[in-house]
């Protein structure tokens, strides 16, 4: 069900599914893996994205995003993310951080405070990559403020990353180095593309459907749920006929988008949203049980991991004049403190046309 979330991660939409060599980005799935106080995504396109953060009994939530394409000879970029507490007024606009690893200087990276992430240079990054399969101690501090980095988790996300790309072996490993060059390793795939099908103008009679659906399309909805989505839409379920309105969205001449309140929790909600024949038979076919919101020709989803907000889920589905086809699926990072979230981490990416 998609009513509450661990604490400790938002994977849940990201499904743990492996890539198959000669795929095309269209019908490739892909990976999340999380192990201590790191997480890995690949997307698609077989691009992976890597995150560390600080251990949980650490003050200042701190976050490194190792991003790296599929395809030989293909490189490690990093990012940084830092939060800052109680100590954002006092602090200047511009954040000049000394970065360390056990001990010893790798330079400065400086951190707008209206932004509070910054890139690490390529040499940085070798000296992370270089640290983080063994037991170290990597820091960026300004003055008394030191915000430390975890090492607990990155060697096993490391080497799913080297194992998903198909680098175990090679010389551009991260972790498992080996002799063989990088020949056999997996190649990028581009983003598959989506024609947005052109929607069509409401009539009258959708607004009447909506505020009084009649039984025979009520039945059909949930009679199209099997029992497991039945549980996750209990609200329809449960509700009286009479007491149920549905939002309808027309979008063929003959097809409607009907969504009714499926679940609600104590800090998310969820719609179901069904594509329908507008008469009799009407024959819902389910996009999704946790639907927040319709614009445009795509369903969103949007769920948070907890209450405050430090971890999000992020799901989507567009209209290509036939079918709702899942376009997004992506995850703000692990719950570590961050308003909104460290970073985003998506497993299924597509490219929109309008």
């Amino acid at each position: 069900m998609h009513k509450t979330t661990s604490p400790r991660t938002l994977l849940l939409l990201a499904g743990l599914t492996f890539a198959a060599a000669g795929a095309s980005a269209a019908d490739t799935v892909a990976i999340s893996f999380s192990h201590h106080d790191w997480e890995l995504a690949c997307d698609n396109t077989r691009t992976c994205r890597a995150a560390g953060y600080q251990s949980d009994d650490a003050e200042l939530p701190v976050s490194v995003l190792l991003t790296r394409k599929a395809g030989a000879g293909e490189a490690v970029s990093g990012q940084l993310r830092i939060d800052l507490g109680r100590d954002e007024a006092r602090l200047p606009a511009q954040l000049n951080l000394a970065m360390t690893v056990n001990g010893q200087g790798q330079g400065t990276v400086v951190v707008p405070k209206d932004q509070l992430r910054a890139d690490l240079s390529p040499a940085q990054v070798s000296a992370l990559l270089a640290s983080l399969t063994r037991q170290s101690r990597i820091e960026w501090s300004t003055g008394e403020l030191r915000w430390t980095l975890s090492d607990q988790g990155a060697a096993a996300v490391l080497l799913k990353m080297d194992d998903f790309q198909k680098r175990v072996g090679t010389q551009g490993a991260l972790v498992r180095k080996g002799a063989a060059g990088e020949e056999r390793v997996l190649p990028p795939l581009p983003a598959p593309v989506l024609q947005l099908g052109a929607l069509a103008k409401a009539r009258p009679d959708d607004a009447r459907l909506a505020r009084k659906p009649p039984a025979e399309l009520l039945d059909a909805l949930r009679d199209s749920l099997d029992g497991e989505q039945q549980a996750e839409c209990n609200l329809l379920i449960e509700t009286r006929d009479a007491e149920v309105a549905l939002a309808v969205h027309r979008l063929t001449r003959s097809k409607l988008l009907v969504s009714s309140p499926c679940w609600l929790a104590a800090y998310n909600s969820g719609d179901g949203m069904w594509v329908v024949n507008d008469k009799p038979p009407y024959q819902p076919v389910l996009v999704t049980t946790a639907g927040t919101d319709f614009s445009a020709g795509v369903i969103g989803s949007v769920q948070k991991g907890r209450g405050i907000g430090d971890c999000w889920g992020h799901e989507e589905w567009a209209w290509d004049g036939r079918r709702f086809v899942q376009t997004l699926r992506s995850s703000s990072g692990l719950c570590k403190g961050f308003p909104g979230g460290a970073w985003d981490l998506p497993t299924r990416v597509m490219e929109l046309r309008r």
